[in-house]
């Protein structure tokens, strides 16, 4: 690739069409073997389950409704916490949010919900599990009206992965325009816990934008070897405050 050009002031990005779903829960891959030579994004740590997470699912583009769920809804549980206790706890989640079919969670009662707080495995905070629910709900509404979920987040970007050419982790921003217009439209809808940063986060986890740095090994593997469609415009969008993504 060509060597990316110095900071102007706005960073280069990408549009790439995204694949469509295909209906089935993604599946966990098996932490791949630690590869010395190969440069990532400078927010990963050493951690093997990170890592995997880092090299087989972080900025894959995904569109299955169940899954957006899944993320968003673990998003929420991550806000004021490190990613990496979500992922470890992430297994737990499934568990006992019964894969994270919104049809199941919706009709949670009482009962259930003081099941949750109890379970030691999850984080245990009353308002993150009230809105698991609540945006349950909230997501069977929008589907029973718009027919899709994915379409309704996807039109943030455009309906393609917007590919950033940062060169660094520090010139990461926390939010975008994007996000934000995100964070509004779900809230709108009865979502909670989904802020522009929590969009943010989530909009790099499921591959609406592509953050990894450009010396990431990664960086070009999502590009060329992610089931994306072929082809690809030159966009343009402001560089803002830094941060780690998650």
């Amino acid at each position: 690739m060509t060597p990316p050009a110095k900071p102007t002031g706005r960073a280069p990005r990408v549009a790439v069409s995204p694949a469509k779903p295909t209906g089935r829960a993604p599946k966990v891959a098996a932490a791949p073997e630690v590869m010395p030579d190969r440069r990532r994004c400078a927010w990963v740590s050493d951690d093997p389950l990170y890592r995997a997470y880092h090299d087989t699912e972080w900025g894959v583009p995904e569109q299955d409704d169940r899954a957006l769920f899944e993320k968003l809804t673990l998003d929420g549980f991550q806000a004021g916490l490190s990613w990496i206790t979500i992922l470890r706890k992430r297994e737990n989640f499934r568990r006992a949010f019964d894969g994270f079919e919104p049809e199941t969670i919706a009709r949670y009662r009482a009962p259930r919900l003081r099941k949750l707080l109890a379970d030691p495995g999850i984080v245990r905070n009353r308002q993150k599990v009230e809105a698991a629910v609540s945006n349950a709900l909230a997501y069977l509404a929008l589907r029973e009206e718009l027919g899709s979920f994915s379409d309704f987040l996807w039109q943030f970007t455009g309906g393609v992965t917007l590919v950033h050419g940062f060169r660094r982790t520090l010139e990461i921003p926390p939010e975008t325009d994007e996000s934000r217009a995100m964070s509004k439209a779900l809230v709108k809808r009865g979502f909670r816990f989904v802020g522009p940063t929590i969009c943010y986060a989530f909009m790099q986890a499921v591959g609406m934008v592509n953050d990894h740095t450009t010396d990431c090994f990664r960086y070009e593997e999502v590009l060329v070897r992610g089931p994306q469609a072929p082809g690809a415009r030159r966009v343009s969008g402001p560089r803002r405050d830094p941060r780690t993504p998650r």
